[in-house]
């Protein structure tokens, strides 16, 4: 058999339907495919979507990995999406409940909120890297699933945008720090802002950064771009 070459992390994939297309045979009319964003910032919460299609439809041109999508085609898409979609759902895991949970713990129970939020509940799951805990059905999860599985891109757009408008409405509401820029991600812009004003009611308060400016030290934070989760455009 040929070796498959593998492709660039960088360079467009194709997807397609085949994974959904096999299940529908298979007799799961509703598959859902399901990813979270928002584990690496500093700030704001964990949210994650689920999205059915129905069964035969068509691909929407441009469905990716939300990550390698400019905001404006992310935005476009997920109107898209929601509209061809047969069911769409959002868990949002708050950040109080983070730092309860832990953020491991925070992701999967936000992807279990977007599950159990779906009406009817899908006949079967596929997930990005993890499975969902405490769901009935079947499913399957693929490492970086949302770079090749069609209706996993989808809810990584979702769950992108929905976040994405949510730290918009906190950059309102908490004025200095420039979350409606780097989303709470842990940025030097972000950590200059911490630093001046201190964390507010947004902040994740079990991160290291965030932790030692509230304690008072000062220049303390860490390097924003190491062990946290890059900036995601």
């Amino acid at each position: 058999m040929a070796k498959r070459t593998a492709k660039s992390d960088d360079a467009p994939r194709d997807h397609t339907l085949s994974l959904e297309t096999l299940l529908w045979d298979l007799g799961y009319a509703r598959v859902a495919g399901v990813d979270e964003v928002g584990l690496g910032p500093w700030a704001g919460p964990v949210v994650a979507a689920a999205v059915v299609f129905p069964a035969r439809t068509r691909v929407i041109p441009g469905v990716d990995d939300s990550k390698k999508l400019a905001p404006a085609r992310r935005e476009d898409l997920s109107a898209a999406i929601r509209d061809r979609a047969a069911g769409v759902a959002v868990g949002i895991v708050s950040v109080a409940e983070l730092d309860a949970l832990g953020v491991h713990d925070a992701g999967l129970e936000a992807m279990r909120r977007a599950v159990t939020g779906l009406a009817p509940s899908p006949d079967y799951l596929l997930v990005d890297a993890r499975c969902v805990p405490n769901v009935a059905m079947g499913q399957t999860s693929f490492v970086r699933a949302d770079t090749f599985v069609y209706s996993v891109a989808a809810a990584s757009i979702v769950a992108k945008v929905y976040r994405d408008a949510l730290m918009l409405e906190m950059d309102a509401r908490f004025p200095g720090y420039g979350f409606g820029q780097h989303m709470g991600y842990g940025t030097a812009a972000h950590l200059e802002a911490l630093e001046r004003l201190g964390p507010c009611e947004i902040h994740r308060r079990s991160f290291a950064p965030v932790r030692r400016v509230a304690a008072g030290e000062r220049g303390q934070g860490g390097d924003p771009g190491k062990g946290v989760g890059k900036l995601h455009p």
